[in-house]
């Protein structure tokens, strides 16, 4: 499964892994979302609802690029620096290309479809 995420004028890909939240969020596209600054290190979106779980646990070797989900939150998270697991972080997968789209600060409308 990959999707394929707009904001700004940045465009890139993600291929997402065969998850439980992962399977949600696909089942949820096309969304129209806002995506802002969080912290020093990626950026955050909030999907219309949080999404299912389950299969999902700690992982260690986070690192920027990862395409995550905050469940405490309900928030989709895209990394763009190293960063640790936090408790509720669960990996839907990863940037198909550099980070470097990530790195237009700002609050910007995100468009994210399934990729062809």
């Amino acid at each position: 499964m990959r999707i394929l995420c707009r904001f700004a004028d940045q465009e890139f890909t993600v291929t997402l892994n065969d998850s439980r939240p992962a399977r949600d969020l696909f089942s949820l596209l096309p969304l129209d979302l806002s995506i802002e600054d969080y912290s020093s290190n990626e950026k955050i979106a909030y999907p219309p609802r949080k999404l299912e779980l389950g299969g999902s646990g700690h992982f260690s070797d986070g690192r920027a690029g990862d395409f995550c989900y905050y469940a405490p939150w309900g928030d989709i998270v895209f990394f763009y620096r190293d960063y640790s697991y936090a408790p509720g972080l669960v990996r839907l997968g990863r940037l198909d290309g550099p980070v470097d789209p990530l790195l237009v600060r700002g609050e910007y409308p995100l468009r994210i479809e399934k990729a062809d």
